[in-house]
């Protein structure tokens, strides 16, 4: 009977040195192989060259590497491109690249499905099936790189946690894996070009500013006015706006990082002017960026896209407020690549 191989990514590199001690070979081959997983990302033990083909053989007699494959990519007029992966026990995400004149940003998942019920986003349809591993998330920042040199000559230069799933309710192997990506034995990218985006689970935002983290926040926040807010996102009711709020004071108190919000404003939702009120109200007790989001309709209507004078009102409040504010159009919208679109219709 066959014994299942072991994920070699799930190693550590201090682990390959000692598998290989007890193979009765050198400790610094373990270094070598770390180098072909994480900086070269290397996809077979075929491809690590620089190893004899005996410990290749070895290597392939006892680990895998569970590698992601790029399943469907499709290509939007704007030049965004969605990935479907698929990983290697046949379950599927999406991650999309999207490019402007100044940046390559990276859009990644974090679970298979999401833990969260927002009503209004189509992943939140999908069951959690999973979580995803280091390498998963890992592997998604590679491909989309390549895509990047190859349709738009130029490396990544962001990453935003923004796909499908919570980060922070995968938050290990999120962490691991941005490890991986900012390590000089790894991607090398800096930390501070990376975005964690959350729906606001105070305990983990909490224990985020404990851990000394060195990316930046984002909270996908919606409403501030806790009886809208849980209509739309209903696990608001379990961790309600005074909790979240308390979480963030923590976190700018030791970080001193500026909190972005991503917000959405619907037609007959949250479009009013106390809506907009609440939101600065919201905003006050740290330095604040708003970025409000085009809304890209999933299907059944009930969530309508609010018409422009009410962006514009809650452009005009905030900024009198002196609240950084962004209009963010989305991209993708063809290839159903924007906010709250990836929900694997293939």
């Amino acid at each position: 009977m066959e014994t299942k191989k072991k994920d070699v990514r799930a190693l550590t590199k201090d682990q390959l040195r000692d598998f290989f001690v007890s193979q009765g070979d050198k400790a610094f081959r373990g270094n070598q192989v770390y180098e072909w997983l994480w900086q070269k990302s290397a996809y077979s033990f075929e491809d690590m060259t620089n190893v004899s083909l005996e410990t290749r053989q070895m290597l392939e007699d006892n680990f895998v590497i569970n590698h992601i494959k790029v399943d469907q990519m499709q290509r939007s007029s704007d030049g965004t491109i969605k990935n479907a992966v698929r990983l290697h026990d046949d379950l599927i995400v999406e991650s999309v690249l999207i490019p402007t004149a100044t940046r390559t940003t990276a859009c990644v998942s974090s679970q298979v499905g999401c833990s969260l019920d927002c009503r209004f986003c189509a992943t939140s349809r999908l069951k959690r099936m999973r979580n995803l591993n280091p390498d998963e998330i890992y592997d998604q920042v590679v491909a989309i790189d390549n895509e990047s040199r190859l349709y738009h000559n130029r490396p990544l230069s962001n990453i935003v946690f923004m796909g499908m799933g919570e980060p922070l309710m995968n938050y290990n192997n999120v962490l691991k894996a941005i490890d991986k990506i900012t390590s000089p034995e790894g991607l090398g990218m800096s930390p501070k070009r990376i975005v964690v985006s959350t729906s606001g689970v105070p305990k983990m935002i909490k224990k985020m500013a404990d851990d000394n983290v060195k990316f930046k926040l984002a909270v996908s926040l919606h409403s501030a006015i806790d009886e809208i807010r849980t209509s739309i996102m209903p696990f608001n009711a379990t961790f309600p706006l005074s909790d979240l709020r308390e979480s963030l004071q923590y976190w700018y108190a030791a970080t001193k990082n500026r909190i972005t919000y991503e917000y959405v404003v619907w037609d007959g939702i949250n479009d009013k002017r106390k809506d907009a009120e609440a939101l600065v109200e919201f905003c006050k007790f740290a330095p604040s960026k708003v970025n409000l989001i085009e809304y890209n309709p999933i299907d059944d209507g009930e969530f309508q896209q609010a018409d422009s004078k009410a962006i514009d009102m809650y452009v005009s409040v905030l900024e009198a407020n002196n609240i950084t504010v962004t209009v963010r159009r989305s991209r993708g919208k063809d290839i159903d690549a924007a906010c709250g679109q990836l929900a694997n219709k293939s």
